[in-house]
């Protein structure tokens, strides 16, 4: 039985993405929350990036002007290995479900990440494409982010260009260095036509991994946090190492196994894997747009 409606089937379809509500219940969120906010604590005694991924890289990454007084623990890579609330979610919730009824029925977990921007926070996320970053045999793949907070204009709320996923790849490579970002014209266009994604903790966006996005520095008291989970087709086989390499790579959540590979027609640049702790580093570069 579907977890979707066809309608909602069909904006995803036209525009790329879909805000749903009630993606986890309320227990779930619970368990998420009780374990972020543990390690926002624990952030506070550390002054660098710290923790350790299966490829030696920090598995916390601190913001620039992080101290005790004021934590900033930005971004938690892989949280699907070190917490079982996090595990659960992401293999078997109400949000798998939607994933499989968008690139179901067989359905494989790629990587997972938290993105946090607490009260005060800096970061801002330039605008991108995700299949750059992690290029498969086709497009099959689907981004669910997770609202561990209400998301709104005030606290960095992610903004989208509908129907961006129809069209061209961007490359994220300017003046021979990999950037992480859509070149800056191109993106400043996009920014003036593109739409918020506004939603209350426990809904899920879920974006097609063209789809052009970006989102503006948390500038209320209020934190936006974000567990996000990457899932592609079963027959979608990725191109390039994981840039938040995870030992559940690979890892069915929905169907079966069947071995096939399907392969859809593209060109693009391969992406350069992030030597820090994120791609946050890749995309503080700065280059001529």
């Amino acid at each position: 039985m579907s977890a979707l409606t066809t309608a909602q089937k069909d904006f995803f379809r036209e525009n790329g993405y879909l805000m749903a509500p009630g993606a986890v219940t309320p227990a779930e969120l619970a368990a998420l929350h009780r374990d972020f906010n543990a390690w926002v604590e624990e952030s506070r005694a550390k002054t660098q990036n710290y923790g350790e991924m299966v490829d030696g890289r920090p598995r916390f990454d601190l913001e620039p002007g992080h101290s005790a007084a004021q934590p900033a623990l930005r971004r938690v890579n892989s949280p699907v290995e070190v917490s079982q609330a996090f595990h659960d979610v992401m293999a078997s919730s109400r949000m798998t479900d939607y994933v499989a009824d968008l690139i179901g029925p067989n359905v494989k977990f790629h990587h997972s990440k938290i993105n946090s921007k607490l009260p005060g926070a800096a970061t801002k996320v330039k605008w991108h494409q995700d299949f750059p970053f992690t290029p498969h045999s086709n497009d099959d793949l689907v981004t669910a982010l997770l609202l561990l907070d209400d998301m709104t204009e005030e606290n960095g709320a992610l903004e989208v260009l509908a129907g961006s996923h129809c069209g061209e790849l961007h490359t994220l490579w300017h003046n021979g260095a990999f950037t992480g970002a859509i070149e800056e014209k191109t993106a400043d266009e996009m920014q003036s036509r593109a739409a918020l994604c506004l939603g209350q903790a426990g809904s899920v966006c879920l974006m097609h991994t063209r789809l052009a996005h970006g989102s503006k520095p948390n500038l209320s008291p209020m934190p936006r946090t974000l567990f996000i989970c990457v899932y592609s087709a079963e027959d979608a086989v990725p191109l390039v190492p994981n840039p938040v390499p995870s030992k559940l790579e690979g890892v069915v959540v929905r169907g079966e196994r069947t071995g096939r590979v399907r392969s859809k027609d593209f060109t693009l640049k391969l992406p350069q894997k992030p030597a820090q702790a994120s791609f946050f580093s890749q995309q503080a570069a700065s280059y001529d747009g």
